[in-house]
């Protein structure tokens, strides 16, 4: 059990959190954001194997990106938001998505539902950024049967040269799938389907010539649709058996929470 002074800790930093994200998401980005969160609602809906449900939660929704697509599907009847951020919350409103049912704001930890009230929670590129993920997955765990996580796999073997870049968008954790995987199996979740992914095409592109402001060409394409299987080949041989470790750029995983587990934190508690 968490004392009052870690309690309260924990609220400070949730107030820190939204400070700073609170201006976050406006209509700049939409186009990036929403070329990603295709491909991030792709891999929910592939993890779950094609099953729907009645109640599903987004845990840091940042937008709505998201959101929008799986309300476009037959996923489940009822969505539900959580986000740290006001911005994020204005424009998550301003999309006014038929299957959302409910947008509410949080401090980054607590989160204002009853035990086991959801079907399945989704909480996709978010952990990275949380100060104390054990603390936001025991809640996710609490008030869920399923949940679905996807990650952004930042590791690499010198990856603190590059600390600076990742701590400009706010990855303050950094993650392989098995250290990932050890962070959930060690607070009681059982892993049930998984996804390795490279960055997709479309979202390079878009990276390219809409981000980044480059011209279209033969060259590009070509760099694309050859260079690109080209390295990551080169990389199955430099890795070998560890190319799951360090060859991909996305984890996602499905997962439910182990029954004897939460019998063990029941009797502790």
């Amino acid at each position: 059990m968490e004392s009052q002074m870690e309690q309260n800790e924990i609220e400070d930093v949730g107030k820190t959190l939204q400070s700073a994200y609170d201006e976050y998401y406006d209509d700049s980005l939409s186009g990036w954001r929403e070329a990603g969160a295709k491909v991030k609602a792709k891999n929910i809906e592939s993890v779950c194997r094609g099953q729907s449900y009645e109640k599903v939660l987004e845990c840091g929704a940042g937008e709505g990106s998201i959101l929008k697509f799986l309300s476009d599907s037959n996923f489940c009847n009822e969505l539900y938001a959580l986000e740290i951020s006001d911005s994020g919350i204005t424009q998550i409103k301003k999309r006014d998505l038929d299957k959302l049912k409910e947008v509410k704001k949080f401090n980054g930890y607590v989160i204002p539902y009853p035990d086991d009230y959801f079907d399945l929670v989704y909480c996709s590129h978010v952990i990275e950024h949380v100060e104390h993920p054990r603390v936001l997955l025991r809640e996710l765990q609490r008030i869920s049967q399923n949940q679905v996580f996807e990650i952004p796999l930042d590791y690499s073997p010198k990856v603190d040269r590059y600390m600076n870049d990742y701590l400009k968008i706010g990855h303050i954790n950094v993650y392989t799938p098995s250290t990932f995987r050890f962070l959930l199996k060690s607070e009681g979740f059982e892993i049930k389907d998984e996804l390795l992914c490279h960055l997709s095409n479309d979202v390079i592109r878009y990276n390219w010539y809409n981000n980044q402001g480059f011209k279209k060409t033969i060259f590009k394409e070509l760099n694309l649709l050859i260079i690109h299987p080209l390295l990551r080949l080169m990389n199955r041989l430099r890795y070998g058996r560890n190319y799951s470790e360090f060859g991909y750029r996305t984890y996602t995983c499905f997962t439910n929470n182990s029954k004897g587990f939460k019998a063990l934190q029941k009797d502790l508690d």
